[in-house]
């Protein structure tokens, strides 16, 4: 008896760590992206995004070196493995760009999209099977999505452009990174931030303002609070599992409004908000019926990553 309290003890505590962290990884997320829309401001998205960059190997320096290096080249599925760079490269990119001019929760929601746009890419690109619930939450989800978009003549803009896109890439990046499962954390990474580094540091050429130490600082620090992100996120899922977890990732979104309004000074528009709303309240029903199915149905019976 003792033995079986002490062991729904320990079960709790590590659910409860990974809630933590999971909670703490997108509180540094929306930090990365509140200090991202600061710096864009006055320097060029290219050479924001490339000495991010180098401030996120100051975390992967140590992670590498303990892996060892020649790991890094030891990949599986190579051109998934590039694909999976462009994707998260655009997704990084793209972000900072639609930053420039639009409020984080703007933005913001636009990305609150991607469980929808892995739901429906899972079926696509993977195979997956997809009930008809989930079919119309995604189209509900993609009502939502339009609404934030407005899509007219009068209120369409680049920047909207930017952070559609960019919320894409990050859709198929999840996408990606699910199929090298059995690639490291920090290969997967590693390789995702040499993409960013290249990509902005052509971006720079021409556009480069010479920082002051405090900016320079801030940008270090941005890859620094990224990577750390990253990191907390991932152990987090290792402690706890996705299901219970993915309904905490809409955090970002309140976090987003928050610091907006804070820094900003920007307000989201009813629209925004309605449109908002109906894409995280798809997302979660998603999350519902993945682990409906996943506690219904025999493991051996689940095709492999149903969702």
């Amino acid at each position: 008896m003792a033995q079986t309290i002490a062991r729904n003890f320990t079960i709790r505590n590590v659910l409860l760590a990974g809630i933590l962290l999971m909670l703490a990884g997108d509180f540094m997320f929306a930090l990365n992206d509140a200090m991202g829309k600061w710096l864009v401001a006055s320097f060029s998205v290219g050479q924001v995004v490339l000495i991010r960059s180098i401030g996120a190997f100051i975390v992967l320096g140590p992670m590498i070196a303990n892996q060892g290096a020649g790991k890094l080249f030891q990949m599986e599925r190579p051109v998934l493995q590039l694909s999976r760079v462009v994707a998260t490269t655009l997704d990084t990119g793209l972000f900072y760009a639609a930053v420039v001019h639009l409020p984080l929760a703007d933005v913001m929601s636009f990305y609150m999209a991607g469980p929808i746009y892995v739901a429906a890419l899972s079926h696509l690109l993977l195979g997956e099977k997809v009930g008809w619930r989930r079919w119309l939450a995604i189209l509900v989800g993609f009502c939502g999505v339009l609404i934030i978009l407005k899509p007219s003549s009068a209120a369409f803009s680049l920047s909207s452009t930017y952070a559609l896109i960019g919320s894409v890439a990050f859709g198929f990046a999840i996408i990606l990174g699910r199929r090298l499962r059995g690639t490291s954390d920090t290969t997967l990474v590693t390789w995702q931030t040499i993409g960013t580094l290249i990509v902005g540091g052509v971006l720079a050429i021409g556009a480069w303002r010479t920082p002051s130490a405090l900016d320079f600082g801030a940008m270090l620090l941005l890859g620094i609070v990224s990577c750390a992100a990253h990191l907390m996120i991932t152990r987090a899922l290792k402690l706890a599992p996705a299901s219970t977890l993915a309904p905490l990732h809409y955090s970002l979104l309140l976090w987003a409004i928050v610091f907006g309004l804070v820094f900003f000074g920007d307000v989201p528009s009813p629209r925004i908000l309605a449109g908002a709303a109906i894409v995280v309240l798809a997302g979660i029903f998603i999350f519902h019926r993945q682990k409906v199915v996943e506690t219904a149905v025999p493991p051996e019976n689940v095709p492999k990553g149903v969702n």
